[in-house]
């Protein structure tokens, strides 16, 4: 298919992309001294945007960086970033960001080193994880990548629900208030929850506030999960052996696990022909 052919799959990996996607940079950054240290004392705007019309309209999400400290803004378009990665269409920028090819964007601000360079290597360190095809071998990584898919996992479906995909728009339409939630035994801050209500969905980080989840899908350990998290494992095997444990609604367990699997399809290009 022709780069400048955009599709409505190119638009629903895009907005994981810009919602659920780059906003990890900032937990690479939080969670790692080796890359936060190298933003102490910095003050900046980075921006990754991707045109999306013929007067050069841009689809953005920015980070807002002040003194070291990161602030996120999905989805919204900063007038006079400091750095900015500009692809030419969204395609392209799918591409890249899925590790299905090298589309290399263009980069107003480059020449800001201070900047440019620990951007990148944070950059690099988020893509190493989220692209790996394997679990990595120390139980640190292992526990930032579960971390990172929780997020990823929570908020792609709701953002997939927000844009109208239809197979998560037939899971929350019918719905009445409920939150399905992820956790890890024994590692607390390792938790994401998803709140959906007639048609409507919100996801966030840590322990679902508001009562008991109608789902979690807990497992006993950081190995099992990414086993299932990177379709390693097999959840009806899981569960038999303990691996995994579906609280609440196991009988929602499938569909949760279909809905999981949709936005790796979309994470990983999988679509990309």
């Amino acid at each position: 298919m022709a780069m400048n052919v955009i599709t409505q799959e190119d638009k629903y990996a895009a907005g994981i992309f810009f919602n659920a996607a780059l906003p990890l940079l900032k937990v690479i950054a939080e969670s790692e001294p080796k890359y936060g240290e190298k933003f102490k004392g910095k003050s900046f705007v980075f921006q990754v945007s991707a045109i999306t019309g013929e007067n050069g309209e841009k689809t953005a999400t920015h980070f807002v960086v002040e003194d070291g400290v990161w602030n996120v803004f999905v989805n919204k378009v900063h007038d006079n970033p400091d750095l900015e990665f500009i692809f030419p269409n969204l395609r392209k920028f799918v591409i890249f960001f899925s590790g299905k090819g090298m589309p290399l964007p263009k980069i107003k601000g480059i020449s800001k080193l201070g900047i440019f360079v620990p951007i990148l290597l944070t950059l690099l360190r988020m893509a190493g994880l989220l692209q790996a095809k394997n679990p990595p071998q120390k139980d640190f990584d292992k526990e930032l990548l579960v971390k990172l898919y929780f997020y990823l996992l929570s908020v792609g479906i709701s953002q997939l629900n927000k844009m109208g995909h239809p197979e998560v728009k037939a899971f929350t339409e019918p719905s009445p208030d409920r939150a399905y939630a992820y956790a890890v035994i024994g590692y607390p801050e390792l938790q994401a929850w998803l709140r959906i209500k007639a048609g409507n969905s919100k996801a966030g980080r840590g322990e679902y506030p508001r009562c008991k989840p109608f789902l979690t899908m807990k497992f006993d350990n950081t190995v099992h999960a990414l086993d299932i998290l990177m379709s390693k494992g097999d959840m009806i095997e899981y569960m038999k052996e303990g691996y995994l444990i579906i609280e609440g609604a196991p009988e929602f367990g499938g569909t949760l696990g279909s809905l999981m699997m949709l936005v790796g399809y979309y994470a990983q290009g999988q679509y990309l022909k």
